[in-house]
């Protein structure tokens, strides 16, 4: 062993602290994943034709068209708008969740870690 070898005790203090702050920003997370989850987020196209309205888990929670959004000879445009309102709002609520993390770790790359 290296000269003064390993002496237990040195730097525990330190370790302690790091820990307790490990699982501080642990329990930060899990409180705002959770509500972040429990948040919704809305977004339109179409000029507000077509909405639709998700939660945090990315789940659909509504979808409104407009009367005047339906034509029976282009469909495929009403799903283009609904496929673009589900995505926009998907992409709020994941924007929001990466500037939260982002805040929370003080910009540190901690995926899968927590």
């Amino acid at each position: 062993m290296a000269k003064g070898g390993f002496r237990p005790g040195m730097g525990g203090g330190m370790n302690m602290n790091m820990i307790k702050q490990a699982q501080k920003m642990q329990q930060d997370m899990l409180r705002m994943q959770e509500e972040l989850e429990n948040k919704e987020y809305e977004a339109t196209t179409g000029g507000g034709v077509v909405t639709a309205r998700v939660n945090g888990k990315h789940e659909v929670l509504n979808l409104t068209i407009a009367p005047e959004a339906v034509d029976p000879e282009d469909i495929e445009m009403l799903q283009d708008m609904i496929v673009g309102a589900v995505n926009e709002a998907m992409r709020k609520a994941d924007s929001e969740a990466s500037q939260n993390m982002s805040r929370l770790t003080g910009g540190l790359n901690l995926n899968g870690l927590f």
